[in-house]
């Protein structure tokens, strides 16, 4: 590999690992805890007649398993650069609700479990600035990710693949953008 998709994995490295944390623990926070409180306020200001109790309960079901795997799909650096494209929607989902919330004034959520579920029992509730904050971090790593990481878009190079010439990563010349 060359010496600039050396330094391209490294300084995406960091980026992908935090991304790859937050998703994880959030999503576990809130499968654990079987509810995404809170999550939908945005969503039915904004759609109205065409939101429903069905689409609340696919929210609330499917947003932390689509956390989950994408978490660990970034730790483990499966297709990294597409599991940063899918957060993408996510973090704008967040950062959405997160500044429809402070608009409306809200100083603190009124239910737990919000952002990472039952770890803030241990880790406390973020506030609306404060997760908007980190939903914005969120966003910029995946951005980093997108466009630093050395490898194509949809190359699968798992940190634990071995190469024909047995080194770890599955990155090679050829693969690298």
């Amino acid at each position: 590999m060359k010496t600039t998709g050396k330094l391209r994995l490294w300084l995406t490295a960091v980026p992908m690992i935090l991304l790859g944390l937050i998703l994880l623990v959030s999503g576990i926070g809130k499968a654990w805890a079987g509810t995404v409180a809170g999550q939908t306020e945005f969503f039915d200001v904004l759609l109205k007649s065409f939101w429903g109790p069905t689409m609340s309960w696919l929210i609330a079901n499917l947003l932390p398993w689509g956390e989950i795997v994408l978490g660990v799909a970034l730790l483990l650096r499966i297709y990294p650069r597409l599991a940063s494209a899918l957060s993408l929607p996510l973090a704008a989902g967040f950062i959405a609700n997160n500044a429809y919330a402070i608009s409306q004034g809200l100083k603190e959520f009124p239910q737990c479990g919000y952002c990472f579920g039952v770890f803030e029992k241990f880790l406390g509730s973020p506030t609306p600035v404060q997760s908007l904050s980190i939903d914005i971090a969120l966003f910029v790593f995946a951005m980093v990710v997108i466009f630093l990481f050395p490898i194509n878009f949809w190359s699968f190079a798992p940190w634990f693949w071995k190469r024909k010439g047995g080194k770890k990563g599955g990155i090679d010349e050829k693969a690298s953008s």
